[in-house]
């Protein structure tokens, strides 16, 4: 573990990343080295090599960089170092909208990247404790306002990638190569079932083909990883794979941010049970809010901007659509839609191939709403961590039994709120049709009391397992107020807002 002092921000300059790699396109000459002994690897040394800048690639950059002399980030994207507001490169179009960093999450990345969450508050971030600084409405019902102890960093996707960029490049040894993206594996000629390279392709001035050899892959390029295709194409066992059909849309905006908005609160999260509509309001660097609205099953949010208000007039409680009404928009909406989570089982496959590892949204790609993404590749990265720590044969098949176990807890809990909709289709097994009653009435009873509030907040954080919800002193909360009426009084609708929705109910009947 590292407890140094914060990592200095080089200058960019100082430090540019090669714009395309110096490959070979008309051999297979290996760059920058051919692979070492085979068990350099399994040991942590050696030269790694990873696809996709992304968190998941970011993060497992740094654990790597702990046990290999060479860390190479492959990046189909150039990328916008030092924007004011951290903007988001192309390969992320998800990241326009609403990221949540949970609090799991961020404890992992601070031990990582110490004094990450100070860093990340100068660039103009913003923390909060939840509950205390935000606002979470579930099943219409506001949780209760209690202390929780969990930090929440409000910031956009681009800044946090910003300044881990900036942390990793001042890492001897890791080097960042833009507009550049991984093809195929290379198999060794003596073993197939080891690999010991990837193809290229560079991205700028038509596509020059090349061979990077590494001694360990790390595949972090996201939901479309080729990667079963690439093991197939070897003759390699790809995994099995599970997907949840949700239909979900969103669009997201930016407005203005004044001081007055929300009583001085930074953030707004509505979830889109009972119904079908949701959204969340965040404020960011740059003096700005990011709205986001969703709705599940094909009841998409519009992107023009009358249309965008109307939608979030319609949500069980006025917070946002009071938000984005009393100020400026910057921009027009901007849609996403999202047709289903996934998951990628490598755990299951026997015998997996040496040299290559796969994590992060390609092993598993979860309903956004929940905002668990990038907490759980910071989860496999540390688990890579303590993997190769432990140094060993089997280096793949060890870490993808732990990946999977941590995947599975936050699967769980996200795919069983969805499977709550009728329209999801999906089994649904005893377990569900136990759990599913019980975590409403969880929600319930959160409205009213504090116990029950800090421990469903440390769950969906996943500061704690989904079973510290069956504690005694939780259940007791549940039993009392997860059947009451709400005795609390509702947040005041403005007169605006309240024509509006009015209005919206007598135009639907």
């Amino acid at each position: 573990m590292d407890n140094g002092a914060v990592l200095p921000t080089p200058a960019r300059e100082s430090h540019p990343d090669p714009v395309v790699p110096p490959v070979d396109g008309d051999s297979l000459e290996p760059w920058p080295g051919r692979p070492s002994h085979p068990r350099a690897a399994e040991d942590g040394r050696g030269h790694a090599v990873v696809l996709g800048a992304g968190m998941a690639g970011l993060l497992a950059a740094r654990v790597l960089s702990e046990t290999f002399e060479r860390v190479t980030v492959l990046e189909r994207d150039v990328f916008l170092d030092g924007g004011p507001h951290g903007d988001s490169r192309r390969g992320v179009p998800q990241g326009r909208h609403l990221h949540g960093l949970l609090d799991r999450g961020r404890q992992i990345m601070e031990e990582l990247f110490p004094g990450l969450t100070t860093e990340l508050t100068q660039r103009g971030a913003s923390t909060i404790e939840t509950l205390v600084g935000s606002r979470w409405y579930l099943r219409g019902l506001r949780v209760r306002s209690t202390p929780t102890g969990l930090t929440s960093v409000l910031a956009s996707r681009g800044l946090l990638e910003d300044v881990l960029r900036a942390r990793l490049r001042a890492i001897p040894g890791v080097e960042f190569v833009q507009r550049t993206s991984a093809t195929g594996l290379v198999a060794a000629p003596e073993a197939p079932d080891r690999i010991i390279g990837v193809h290229v392709a560079r991205q700028s001035r038509g596509v020059g083909i090349g061979v990077v050899h590494a001694d360990l892959v790390v595949d972090a390029t996201g939901r479309a990883s080729r990667g079963p295709d690439w093991l197939a194409a070897l003759e390699l066992p790809a995994p099995p794979e599970r997907r949840t059909d949700v239909d979900l849309g969103y669009a997201s905006r930016f407005y203005r941010h004044r001081p007055e908005h929300l009583d001085g609160q930074r953030s707004v999260i509505v979830s889109t049970m009972p119904g079908f509509r949701g959204g969340g309001a965040v404020a960011l660097e740059g003096g700005r809010w990011h709205v986001t609205l969703a709705g599940m099953l094909g009841d998409h949010p519009p992107t023009d901007p009358e249309g965008f208000e109307a939608f979030a007039r319609t949500l069980p409680v006025p917070d946002i659509y009071d938000l984005v009404t009393s100020t400026e928009a910057l921009g027009d909406p901007v849609p996403h839609r999202f047709a289903s989570s996934l998951r990628r089982y490598y755990e299951r496959v026997k015998n997996p191939p040496t040299g290559f590892l796969v994590i992060g949204d390609a092993i598993c790609s979860f309903n956004p709403l929940y905002a668990q993404g990038m907490t759980v590749a910071a989860q496999q990265a540390w688990a890579l961590r303590d993997c190769l720590r432990a140094a060993g044969p089997d280096l793949p098949a060890r870490f993808y039994r732990q990946a999977g176990r941590l995947v599975d807890v936050a699967w769980d809990m996200a795919n069983g709120a969805d499977l709550c909709y009728p329209g999801v289709q999906g089994r649904r097994g005893l377990r569900d049709r136990l759990v599913g009653p019980y975590a409403e009435r969880v929600q319930v009873a959160a409205h009213q009391n504090a116990t029950v509030a800090r421990a469903l907040m440390n769950t969906l954080n996943l500061v704690d397992a989904p079973t510290a919800l069956l504690r005694p002193a939780v259940a007791a909360g549940v039993l009392r107020f997860g059947w009451s009426h709400p005795t609390t009084p509702a947040p005041t609708l403005t007169a605006a807002s309240a024509a509006g929705r009015s209005s919206d109910q007598a135009g639907s009947a």
